[in-house]
């Protein structure tokens, strides 16, 4: 069975959705691509701020509740659901749990063939791309950099610290084989 799924897993202001619409550039067939932002703003607003949804602490912590783990499990659900029917699928998520993240990802897409990438960024240039959004909370950067790949297992991984979205792209296209 040839791959469908396509993880990329990095830290907020990494890069990751750069890398992704170039990745829907250069690989030959379609992709459809689907983040966790994308899933979070689809959450009703009253998740987005309560103990069993999401929280965003000031300091750029994130933090999630049984709630939200009930969505996440079926948009996980549905993705896999698309990528059996025959869609290729590239995901854009940040494992907040690291190891067990991946390992929610494993379960629920079963026999699924899937290249898991990780895409790293320094610290304090993910941070300057934070600031420079202005559409994340200051810290979240510097916060997931490290802890979201702990622990996790990749068949690619990338470094947009110096790299462009266009390189990186590139690099994980050929991972596919």
């Amino acid at each position: 069975m040839t791959t469908r799924l396509i993880i990329i897993n990095g830290g907020s202001s990494s890069g990751k959705s750069g890398i992704v619409r170039c990745l829907q550039s250069v690989l030959p067939d379609p992709w459809l691509a689907f983040g966790v932002d994308s899933f979070v703003d689809a959450l009703p607003a009253r998740m987005q701020s309560a103990d069993s949804g999401i929280v965003f602490d000031a300091d750029g912590g994130v933090s999630v509740g049984a709630d939200f783990r009930a969505l996440e499990a079926a948009w996980v659900g549905g993705l896999a659901a698309m990528a059996r029917a025959g869609a290729r699928i590239i995901v854009d998520d940040v494992f907040l749990g690291g190891a067990a993240s991946q390992q929610r990802w494993r379960e629920a897409l079963g026999d699924l063939p899937v290249l898991w990438v990780g895409v790293h960024c320094e610290t304090t240039v993910a941070a300057g791309r934070e600031l420079a959004r202005g559409d994340r909370t200051v810290g979240m950067a510097a916060q997931q950099a490290l802890m979201v790949h702990a622990g996790v297992e990749y068949d690619v991984e990338v470094d947009t610290t110096h790299a462009e979205s266009l390189e990186c792209a590139r690099a994980i296209a050929a991972g596919l084989g």
